[in-house]
């Protein structure tokens, strides 16, 4: 944790999901105020080997609540209105880590 705290990040959480693999920061200003940064991270292949594809969402306290209840509405909405008769449980098998060894389930090095 304490590289963490160098660079001004707290806190760093990995999901990993089939060729993308989410990562949720908590980081810190200068003066010490939080924000989330929310980062999607695609796998491609090119010519030379792979790089990763990168977009990034920076999320300020002031719209943390927002942010939650939107997203829980727009899932609520595919889960009861678009989706009924899908069982979504089946998908809440967990795959999030704080720390990880740096390699892929498949055993390849990511970073």
């Amino acid at each position: 944790m304490e590289d963490f705290k160098e660079n001004g990040e707290i806190y760093s959480q990995r999901i990993r999901a089939g060729k993308r693999t989410y990562f949720f920061d908590i980081k810190s200003t200068r003066s010490n105020d939080y924000y989330i940064t929310i980062t999607e991270s695609k796998k491609r292949a090119t010519p030379d080997g792979f790089v990763f594809d990168k977009h990034k969402i920076f999320l300020y306290k002031e719209d943390f609540f927002k942010f939650a209840e939107a997203l829980n509405h727009a899932i609520d909405h595919i889960k009861n209105n678009l989706m009924p008769e899908v069982d979504f449980s089946q998908f809440e098998q967990s795959e999030v880590e704080e720390s990880f060894d740096g390699l892929s389930e498949d055993g390849l090095k990511w970073d």
